[in-house]
């Protein structure tokens, strides 16, 4: 099955650690202390909860600024607001919760760095739903200021596409260049644990030969955590919603490439098939009887007039890619992505900033000047 799988696709395995443009490290790391995994200590889940302990002593004296709403039913947006209003009170008990949730996500962070893997780390991305807000990007600068004080030499960026859009957008660095040489932009899919978005990526590879004039043109969301579907509910949907906006792509004669790249929670293996960490999608998406990849090549077996491939990696991996562009200046860089949990991944760029390659694609382009002299 393996071996079917790696052929259909015709571009690389599922979950490949050599990518075009990066090695990836690793990824989908399930660090633990005595309290558990450490990545629950950095989620949006463990942020609602810090920012409830620090109402109780408000909520005790009869004093808490923000009534009797719970606090996970408080918007990022209005908690930004509150960050910079005129409730001096309601604005410290923020501050709190972003100081000590920066404490925690430099603690999860020292200990990624401390790992082989994540050894020499240049420069990190934060990503996730909870970096789209202000008090996100606070809590990642706070964790810089301290990591560094403590002497870790790593810089810490909010990834700076919208994550919704990132995690559609890195899966243009999972296609080898040459698809992009007749086609201007690509199928991408982004798979959660409570939202499936499908969108066509424009590659903006005319403006921008590394892809960082790439944009989301069109896509669309199901929110399937409302509708509680099957799992083969939720692939049938998902390629409805493909086949849609393969449609729409056409109809507005966007030059499409046969290729469909997914972001998936879990560790992905070389056939397509999901390890383990798919637990929060609906349905057994581990079992060993289910490929997304096939399925999807079953039901749209051609984009245009071409085969359709489809590769699938980690979330946290594709969400990452999308900064590839941004990361020439470094060598070593990794992603952290603070969501429901805590996506991680680590990259070494094969094309540096210098215009050096790796051994491996020095030879490529030896062969390939060779058979253009004995053609000549």
């Amino acid at each position: 099955m393996a071996e079917d799988v790696i052929t259909t696709t015709g571009i690389a395995r599922h979950g490949a650690t050599r990518l075009p443009s990066v090695d990836v490290d690793s990824f989908n790391i399930e660090l633990k202390d005595e309290e558990g995994f450490i990545g629950d200590r950095a989620s949006k889940g463990a942020f609602r909860r810090i920012f409830e302990r620090w109402r109780k002593p408000l909520r005790r004296s009869g004093e808490d600024p923000f009534g009797d709403k719970a606090s996970e039913e408080i918007s990022k947006k209005a908690l930004d607001e509150i960050l910079v209003g005129d409730d001096t009170e309601a604005s410290a008990v923020v501050h709190s919760a972003i100081e000590e949730f920066a404490q925690e996500l430099a603690y999860v962070t020292r200990r990624f760095l401390k790992t082989k893997a994540w050894a020499k780390t240049e420069c990190i991305v934060v990503g996730g739903g909870f970096r789209a807000s202000r008090l996100g990007e606070l809590a990642i600068a706070r964790c810089e200021i301290i990591l560094k004080d403590e002497g870790f030499e790593v810089d810490l960026e909010p990834i700076r596409y919208h994550p919704d859009d990132a995690g559609l957008i890195g899966a243009l660095h999972l296609a080898p260049s040459w698809i992009f040489e007749a086609h201007d932009s690509i199928l991408a899919v982004d798979i959660g644990g409570t939202n499936i978005r499908c969108g066509v990526v424009e590659t903006g590879a005319k403006k921008a030969p590394d892809l960082s004039k790439a944009a989301v043109w069109k896509s669309d969301l199901w929110r399937h955590a409302d509708d509680e579907p099957t799992r083969e509910g939720a692939v049938k949907r998902l390629v409805k919603m493909l086949k849609g906006l393969i449609e729409k792509a056409q109809a507005e004669g966007l030059k499409l490439a046969p290729f469909i790249g997914i972001a998936c929670p879990g560790v992905i293996d070389a056939d397509g098939s999901i390890e383990k960490g798919a637990q929060n999608l609906p349905g057994n998406w581990e079992s060993s009887k289910f490929n997304l990849p096939t399925s999807l090549i079953e039901a749209i077996p051609t984009i245009g007039d071409h085969d359709t491939a489809v590769l699938m990696h980690n979330d946290g991996v594709v969400q990452g890619l999308s900064e590839v562009p941004f990361m020439q200046g470094v060598e070593r860089w990794g992603v952290l992505t603070i969501g429901t949990g805590l996506g991680n991944a680590r990259f070494t760029n094969r094309h540096r900033e210098n215009g050096k390659k790796d051994k491996a694609d020095d030879k490529s382009e030896d062969k390939k000047a060779a058979k253009k002299k004995s053609k000549d």
